[in-house]
């Protein structure tokens, strides 16, 4: 499975002008802001449509949910025919360095579109390869006709996420150490970690210029945290998004049919009576 492109590949496909055979995702989003539209307004890649993480990746947040729940079939359909996707046509998704892509790549393969990469590096790379901007709104583009499906990619749920623990499956926290940790105040009701999780935080499958590492020193470390060929693996972090590119990062690496657990921490620390643990070991 191709997970990545390159700018060197992608900017052959799309400059000097866009072809429109292959279809550009702006995904820029921050916890807490900016607004990613301002930015993509700002400049973006040739070609690109911008997409909204909070109300097209995902369903409404609630208590219980999480702040990014899936999006049900049909609405993700609508909007990736809004975005002027179409069968058979390839997908690349970027974002700003947030890890955000991610969340469209790994949407669009669970449901069913599997032509889909990141572009390593993001918007920083293609910048520092001195390629150009497109500033303004972009035109709306021709309506897709993609059709998607659902549940093309395994999933967890908060009891298989603590069965995942206990039956001998890897369960690997991508948050930053120090939200594994409990050690800071966050946007969720309770600090620490699932009970057995193992904190990897998503940054360190990427070098110093933002780009993922060889597939060789991804295995190396996800074999330090645990993977083994036919061990299964789960992710979760805050919200479902950062896990996705830990998922993209074990896809590199060669693991395949690792699971996502959309809730996340967000929607397991409002759960009553769920174990919670802190400090630096899983517990």
């Amino acid at each position: 499975m191709s997970v990545l492109i390159s700018v060197e590949e992608l900017a052959a496909r799309v400059l000097p002008s866009h072809r429109g055979d292959v279809r550009l995702l702006d995904v820029r989003w921050a916890l807490g802001g900016p607004p990613g539209r301002e930015e993509f307004e700002a400049g973006h890649v040739p070609g690109a449509v911008y997409v909204d993480l909070d109300t097209e990746l995902s369903a409404a947040p609630g208590e219980g949910v999480g702040r990014h729940p899936l999006p049900t079939r049909s609405a993700l359909q609508e909007a990736a025919r809004s975005w002027g996707l179409r069968a058979g046509v390839p997908v690349v998704a970027y974002d700003g360095g947030s890890g955000a892509a991610a969340r469209a790549w790994w949407l669009l393969r669970w449901a069913g579109h599997g032509d889909v990469r990141l572009l390593d590096g993001g918007l920083p790379a293609w910048r520092a390869a001195g390629h150009p901007l497109e500033a303004g709104p972009a035109p709306v583009p021709e309506r897709g006709d993609v059709t998607l499906t659902a549940g093309r990619l395994p999933t967890l749920d908060a009891d298989a996420a603590a069965r995942l623990v206990t039956e001998g499956g890897l369960l690997l926290d991508a948050r930053a150490a120090e939200r594994y940790r409990g050690d800071v105040v966050s946007v969720d009701p309770k600090p620490g970690h699932i009970p057995g999780a193992v904190s990897a935080p998503y940054l360190e499958s990427l070098g110093a210029d933002g780009r993922f590492r060889s597939p060789a020193e991804l295995a190396e470390r996800f074999a330090a945290l645990g993977a083994a060929a036919g061990r299964p693996i789960g992710v979760y972090c805050g919200s479902g998004v950062t896990a996705a590119h830990e998922i993209a990062a074990l896809a590199v690496a060669g693991y395949e049919d690792v699971a996502l657990y959309p809730g996340s921490w967000s929607q397991y620390a409002t759960l009553p009576d769920r174990p919670v643990a802190t400090g630096p070991e899983p517990g």
